[in-house]
């Protein structure tokens, strides 16, 4: 009977180990692949811009996203983003933001549908435009897809519009 009960604990321990494991955290080197798509067209913005109206709830969803991202919690940014899209489905910034949280998550596929989806509904100049391609970009060649990958780094020249000069 002791055996019997030794392999029970033995078991039950397993079992309460394994329920209380959590998800690893992602890998250090995706954790900046959002960063190589912000901080480029950051710097890059010196063309036309073009900004949207915000809805205040929406932008309170997108800066506990921030929040909930710099924290290291992409499901909750994730959840935060959802949420907000579902207030406002066609906006594309939170669309691009979401497809730079699907970049970190490694999720290639939906990152590029994501970035697709915002370039469509948005403006196709300045810096929202250039993340949309980069990430777009970085989606395919991580997905070793690099004569696509190519194609969308060149398309990235078009969307750097000068502002007119003014008279």
């Amino acid at each position: 009977m002791s055996r019997y009960w030794q392999l029970v604990f033995i078991l039950t321990l397993a079992a309460l180990l394994t329920a209380c494991a959590t998800q690893p955290p992602a890998p250090v080197e995706d954790r900046s692949v959002a960063e190589q798509v912000r901080a480029p067209a950051a710097e890059q913005a010196s063309g036309l811009q073009v900004y949207p109206l915000r809805n205040p709830a929406v932008t309170e969803l997108t800066d506990a996203a921030r929040a909930a991202e710099n924290a290291g919690d992409l499901d909750r940014t994730t959840i935060l983003l959802e949420r907000a899209l579902r207030i406002e489905p066609r906006d594309p910034e939170l669309l691009q933001y979401m497809a730079e949280v699907q970049l970190e998550k490694g999720a290639w596929d939906q990152a590029e549908n994501y970035a697709s989806r915002s370039f469509d509904v948005g403006p196709r100049v300045g810096e929202l435009c250039q993340r949309n391609w980069r990430t777009i970009a970085l989606a395919r060649e991580r997905q070793d897809r690099d004569d696509a990958a190519r194609r969308a780094r060149e398309r990235l020249a078009q969307c750097q519009v000068e502002v007119p000069e003014r008279f």
